[in-house]
């Protein structure tokens, strides 16, 4: 592929790339992309599309991840909003449950996830793995698991593991409370 010098082409593919990954770009992806062949000008204009982004658009930007990524993302205010909108989730539902049990259940072992989640647990926390939304450690055989920073930035998250189990279940207290409320509303409806 022929080096890109117009740095106008450059930047449209930088976007273009961000755009449609639909996941955090390591540099080294960016450079690529950008045809530039040089780290220091495609940071120089992912700069500057930092900067536009932010000044022209409300509910979108651009942010570098703490593994020096970067990704496109909808801030994390608006997702609420255009949930009904999006048209395919981040994970099979089956994995985000593998995850959001992770999230709860923090540090936990490997044995607990299968005895839990059953033997297609392997295939998620590989899954998992690779888009680095949890991470392990080695103790004696057993792997211990947790979620990573770039777990709680993606889905909006801050803070330390207990607020985050605090919020996780108070949000299923929630979802518990209106599920035996409306059987009850239907009766007295009826």
């Amino acid at each position: 592929m022929a080096k890109i010098e117009n740095p106008d082409e450059a930047t449209a593919r930088i976007e273009a790339a961000l755009y449609s990954a639909g996941r955090p770009l390591r540099v080294e992806d960016i450079v690529r992309a950008s045809g530039t062949e040089s780290r220091t000008k495609t940071l120089e204009l992912l700069e500057r599309i930092m900067k536009k982004t932010k000044s022209a658009f409300k509910a979108l930007e651009i942010i570098m991840l703490p593994d020096g990524s970067y990704v496109m993302q909808l801030k994390p205010e608006y997702s609420a909003t255009v949930k009904r909108y999006a048209s395919k989730p981040v994970l099979p539902n089956a994995t985000l449950k593998t995850l959001s049990y992770i999230a709860y259940m923090q540090p936990i072992s490997s044995k607990q996830l299968v005895e839990t989640r059953g033997s297609g647990v392997y295939a998620h926390l590989k899954e998992l793995r690779q888009l680095d939304y949890i991470s392990h450690q080695n103790v004696g055989r057993m792997k211990i698991y947790t979620t990573t920073e770039k777990f709680q930035k993606y889905f909006g998250i801050q803070g330390d593991v207990e607020d985050l189990k605090q919020r996780l279940f108070s949000k299923v207290r929630k979802t518990a409370s209106r599920q035996t409320v409306t059987p009850q509303i239907a009766t007295e409806v009826n």
